[in-house]
């Protein structure tokens, strides 16, 4: 009997894969995305240093939608994400997607910050 892949099994060894060729640095942090069924996380990580400078998701207190699994909560936290990057003075960043593919929420989060104001 063959049994179905668990994917998040397989989300994890995509993203291992991924995260063996790219780091964050204090000059260029990577934007690492996690996402859950009902939520969409964010964070800018310096991994020389083990450090996060900012973060943002949709299960913070005052984020102000009613619905946080779509793409439209996902673009805010993408807005939030990129204003606080700048306040951080942190203007360009290596994209960690996370294993997940770059379409939906994930891509809706990375326009989001990119017109915002963060580049990569």
């Amino acid at each position: 009997m063959i049994t179905k892949p668990d994917k998040n099994k397989t989300r994890k060894r995509r993203h291992a894969r991924v995260r063996a060729k790219i780091a964050g640095t204090e000059a260029r942090p990577r934007l690492n995305v996690f996402r859950s069924n009902k939520h969409l996380y964010a964070q800018l990580i310096d991994d020389v240093k083990g450090v996060t400078l900012a973060s943002a998701s949709t299960i913070e207190k005052d984020f102000g939608l009613e619905s946080t699994g779509n793409q439209e909560a996902a673009a805010k936290v993408g807005e939030l994400l990129a204003k606080r990057a700048t306040e951080k003075g942190v203007a360009s960043v290596v994209f960690d997607r996370g294993g997940y593919l770059y379409h939906g929420r994930v891509k809706a989060l990375a326009d989001a910050a990119r017109e915002n104001g963060l580049e990569f």
